[in-house]
């Protein structure tokens, strides 16, 4: 009980600490666009990296990023260790990009400014105009900043069954949208276990498998069959 309280009120010191930093970034007038959301990645990276060490999680790339960017990266959704383990292998691959995260997320009192400041997409899908909003600000993300990448998860929630939830739509409109690439991702762990069970003695590796880009169409099945081929390995 000791070990989890002091976990979660780490984590809450933590992203307060980033509160503030991501805000300077966010409303630094003396940035243009480009350099604000590079700079956003790299805080989200710091704050990452943070946390990981804190947990004593490493997260293992198998497989390779693809060397140019404008990438969309889509990954199986179960915990915020998620977010933080993929954050921590782009910045060891001098990598930044952006996050697609639900409104109710920034809505939150509690944490909702963490999200926002740090650079988050915002979709909310309850809103009659949220979709056509939530476009046109990637397309203006991707036209001012061209050398990001961006990440999803394709569930659009977390996921606790076995397996892989049901896709929604969106990846492959807005691949297609802004000319990207689309790049599976699968986390071959259960990631809420690993953090209910951390901080650990010893350094826990999480797998995480990079596929190479596939189809505008048919995603949901390739990325099935791409995550079955990992699992079989």
């Amino acid at each position: 009980m000791f070990k989890n309280l002091r976990k979660y009120l780490y984590m809450i010191v933590l992203g307060k600490k980033y509160i503030p930093i991501f805000r300077d970034v966010f409303f630094d007038t003396s940035l243009n666009e480009h350099d604000r959301y590079h700079a956003l990645s790299h805080e989200r990276q710091n704050y990452s990296n943070e946390v990981l060490a804190y947990l004593n999680v490493r997260p293992v790339l198998h497989g390779t990023f693809p060397k140019n960017n404008r990438v969309l990266y889509i990954i199986n959704h179960r915990s915020l260790l998620d977010i933080i383990c993929m954050e921590s292998l782009f910045s060891e691959g001098g990598k930044a990009g952006m996050w697609v995260a639900k409104q109710t997320l920034l809505d939150n009192k509690i944490y909702g400014k963490f999200f926002e400041y740090s650079g988050c997409i915002a979709v909310d899908l309850k809103a009659g105009k949220g979709m056509l909003a939530f476009f046109k600000k990637i397309k203006h993300i991707f036209k001012v900043a061209p050398d990001l990448n961006l990440f999803m998860f394709p569930e659009g929630e977390r996921f606790s069954g076995e397996g892989l939830g049901d896709f929604q739509p969106g990846a492959e409109k807005i691949a297609k949208a802004n000319k990207m690439e689309l790049v599976p991702v699968f986390i071959d762990d259960k990631l809420e276990h690993v953090y209910q069970a951390s901080p650990f003695k010893k350094p826990y590796e999480v797998n995480i498998h990079v596929g190479e880009p596939i189809e505008l169409k048919e995603v949901e099945s390739q990325y099935r069959a791409f995550m079955e081929r990992v699992k079989k390995v």
